[in-house]
């Protein structure tokens, strides 16, 4: 299987999310593990270029909102 590869870039009206297959099936992991009843409101991940993300993206934080 391919190393997940995702880019995260966008302008103050528009983000986009680009990745490989695998890539996707990460994110699609870590937005269900925020989904998981266990954790609390609050919880959050950050991503960052050149460590979770490919170099040049804009960083990415996938938060938990009970409130929404």
């Amino acid at each position: 299987m391919d190393e997940p590869r995702i880019k995260v870039y966008g302008s103050a009206g528009e983000i986009t999310i680009a990745a490989n297959a695998t890539g996707l099936r990460d994110l699609a992991e870590r937005l269900l593990g925020l989904a998981d009843p266990e954790l609390r409101d609050g919880y959050h991940e950050h991503l960052e270029g050149g460590i979770n993300l490919e170099d040049g993206s804009i960083s990415l934080i996938l938060a938990r909102d009970d409130k929404l």
